[in-house]
């Protein structure tokens, strides 16, 4: 009885690192490609909508600090890491569009040349580091709420059946 108790409390708490890990503290450097003008095909690589909704987000972080005509790198990189950091998770996932949608966004709110966050933001062969980049909540559309729903419907089912075997 012990052994099943044990056992159950391992798998759900298994269940709620998986949910945890998978944020990630970079943006990868491939999130860059589509912005610096990627010319390759992707006939068979079809992607993903994005679950966030890029169309309402508040770009002013950027706009108001990363201004022509020079742009200044430190200024145009702070304020990308600031906006963008909070979405890391969904932006390096290289199966979705948010990627290119955001970049997308930033380019008709601030009207900036075509790969200048890809030229002058590099850090790391990591990418950029969000370490000490202010977070702040993110709502995703449908598709996040669906996993994060998995993510609870599997807790509490781990939690029944040890109930059940208790």
């Amino acid at each position: 009885m012990a052994a099943v108790r044990g056992f159950s409390l391992l798998l759900f708490t298994a269940a709620l690192l998986a949910g945890l890990a998978s944020a990630s503290p970079f943006i990868s450097d491939g999130v860059f490609q589509g912005s610096a003008g990627s010319t390759g095909r992707s006939l068979l690589q079809a992607k993903k909508s994005c679950p966030m909704n890029f169309e309402f987000q508040n770009y002013t972080i950027i706009t108001s600090q990363c201004k022509g005509p020079k742009f200044p790198a430190k200024n145009c990189c702070d304020a990308f890491k600031e906006f963008a950091c909070p979405f890391s998770t969904y932006i390096n996932d290289e199966g979705n569009d948010c990627a290119s949608t955001m970049f997308s966004y930033i380019n008709l709110y601030g009207k900036y040349p075509p790969g200048l966050f890809a030229h002058e933001c590099r850090e790391g062969k990591l990418g950029l580091s969000c370490q000490g980049v202010p977070q702040r909540d993110v709502v995703a559309s449908g598709g996040q709420r669906a996993r994060s729903s998995l993510l609870a419907l599997t807790a509490l089912v781990c939690g029944l059946v040890s109930l059940l075997f208790h």
